[in-house]
């Protein structure tokens, strides 16, 4: 026990002491009231059940620990509070203490990378590959509608429950789910490998079943993303339970990246030619990951065991979680943060939906973004480790706040790209400042993505860990995900398009963009020509609500709710 425990300890006996002697005459034997899990300190409030036998011997620790809460007993609500804080900063400061790493974390840490790899994949084609390969015959309401594509991803809150709840315990309460949910994302793309050429001959006639395939591939995605979160809590030790965010940023980024930067660049007939490379099919790339999604599978059946946990049948009943996240969507301070998770990436969002759209739509090739990207790809890497190691601690929201200011003003240098983009072809020294736009602009996101995430986890309850980080990563990703489809629907209704037909002879139309707006103008003989492009409108009109709201809402409430103690985000359940 450290001195300022001690003396924490102290202070809550001399409270005690002065209390004693007027109780002690009509004092009966009392409990704790249901307010004792406020006041529980934040070790000894997650309830993580023990890797080996428990004995009947109680410990030197035990019973220091029922002195404690005898004493807590004794002192008023106010004092019992302000002794929970002590015990909580106390806490915060053991388990911010660098340690090293464990052989067993360290192989924890590498399949959390994998399993969070698996997710990536087909997040980076239905989130950025597809759209671009779509781009050139939709327009951007029809690639609004594909986009409900993701929507899963951050609706899975309402399954989560139960995810959590049912279970083989043959196979164990996390490996009941990841397995189905890889086989049949496997099954997927191996569909899609022998469908694709078809699909994406007609994308406009084809849009409703390749939303409805790329959305069933997000669900399930989705569905393995609880069970690994959940899982996550479990399979690290509490010291590196930081360093679960870094597994996602590292498997999560890979898979996306190699789905959307790698696949576009060597999918590229003139990239493939230009660096001597076999050119790949979008076929054959699915056919790779569904054959590495079945091995994966076969390997946690056979070769990971699961520990076994031991649950309180009628808490993790389907019943009592949807209980309880109801409970904690009631506290107040779960409500805020929802609050600043659904407003947070306004002022990014026409940037991150539409700016790479506009430049291939300008003239940027796609094997040249890609190219950048994959420059960028092992600083995002290295900026996901060094973030986690920047959010360990009593202030992780720290570095979720601070990367605001370059993301936003990244975001206006990246719509004055796309305004003064230069005719083809580019300079090296415009590539190179692309190159460093975008390592900065992701790096600003890693650190964002890694601060919220180690917040998530440090204020998740393991008992329900799935559904409660699921709950708080959910609306993070709604944040990102609701404003999308206005945004595409916003540009193209901003935007200002004619149909030139002859000499002072212009027919309104509504876009100029896909192969359809192209088409209805070529079979009168015309020319189609935008005269206002809704990019511009839109971009700013995010950019300055996204400022109005972080100076207004988002800094002075993220503060506060980095204040509190872990103790208030446990949910008090009947």
């Amino acid at each position: 026990m450290s001195v300022r425990r001690k003396t924490a300890t102290q202070s809550i006996r001399n409270n005690s002491d002065k209390r004693s002697t007027a109780l002690d005459e009509d004092m009966k034997p009392t409990s704790i009231s249901g307010n004792s899990m406020a006041m529980s300190s934040s070790l000894n409030s997650i309830q993580i059940n023990p890797r080996t036998p428990k004995t009947p011997r109680p410990s030197r620790v035990d019973l220091d620990n029922a002195e404690e809460e005898v004493e807590l007993s004794l002192l008023g609500e106010e004092e019992r509070q302000q002794a929970a804080r002590d015990l909580d900063e106390v806490e915060e400061e053991v388990s911010s203490l660098k340690k090293p790493i464990g052989a067993k974390d360290k192989r924890n840490m590498v399949l959390l990378c994998i399993l969070y790899l698996i997710q990536g994949v087909p997040l980076g084609l239905a989130l950025g590959s597809i759209p671009f390969l779509l781009r050139e015959h939709l327009s951007y309401s029809q690639l609004a509608t594909f986009s409900l594509a993701s929507y899963p991803y951050s609706l899975k809150l309402l399954w989560s429950p139960i995810v959590d709840s049912v279970y083989l315990p043959s196979l164990g309460r996390r490996k009941s789910w990841i397995l189905p949910m890889q086989f049949i994302v496997g099954s997927l793309m191996l569909y899609l490998s022998l469908n694709v050429q078809r699909l994406l001959d007609q994308p406009a006639d084809n849009i409703v079943e390749l939303s409805t395939v790329f959305t069933s591939l997000v669900f399930f995605s989705a569905t393995q993303d609880i069970a690994v979160d959940g899982w996550a809590l479990t399979l690290l030790s509490q010291d590196c339970l930081s360093y679960a965010s870094t597994c996602q940023t590292i498997g999560l980024n890979t898979g996306f990246f190699a789905s959307f930067t790698v696949f576009l660049a060597f999918n590229s007939e003139a990239f493939a030619a230009r660096w001597g490379v076999p050119h790949l099919t979008l076929s054959a790339y699915l056919k790779f990951w569904s054959i590495i999604c079945y091995a994966v599978t076969l390997w946690l059946l056979f070769f990971k065991k699961e520990d076994k946990e031991t649950l309180n049948e009628a808490d993790m009943s389907i019943k009592a979680v949807y209980k309880t996240i109801w409970t904690i969507c009631r506290l107040r301070h779960v409500q805020i943060l929802v609050g600043i998770h659904l407003v947070a990436k306004i002022g990014f969002a026409v940037n991150e939906a539409v700016t790479s759209l506009k430049m291939v739509e300008k003239g940027f090739k796609r094997e040249d973004l890609a190219l950048v990207v994959l420059v960028d790809f092992p600083f995002q890497i290295m900026g996901g480790w060094f973030a986690a190691k920047w959010s360990r601690g009593d202030k992780p929201l720290r570095p979720w706040l601070i990367a605001f200011i370059p993301r936003l003003l990244l975001t206006l240098i990246a719509t004055l790209i796309v305004l003064w983009f230069p005719t083809p072809p580019i300079s090296i020294g415009f590539f190179l400042f692309l190159i460093v736009h975008t390592v900065i602009s992701s790096f600003a996101s890693t650190v964002q993505f890694v601060g919220i995430s180690a917040f998530h986890t440090r204020v998740s309850d393991p008992l329900i860990g799935g559904t409660y980080m699921t709950l708080l990563n959910t609306f993070t990703n709604m944040g990102g995900t609701w404003p999308k489809w206005f945004v595409l629907k916003g540009v193209d209704f901003l935007s200002d398009a004619t149909c030139k037909v002859a000499e002072g002879i212009d027919v309104k139309t509504t876009e100029c963009v896909s192969d359809h707006g192209k088409a209805l103008c070529k079979d009168i003989s015309g020319v189609c020509i935008t005269h206002r492009d809704g990019y511009y409108a839109m971009s700013a009109l995010c950019m300055i609500l996204g400022v109005i709201l972080l100076v207004v809402f988002i800094i002075p409430k993220a503060l506060k709710l980095q204040a509190l103690p872990i103790s208030v985000w446990r949910a008090k359940i009947d």
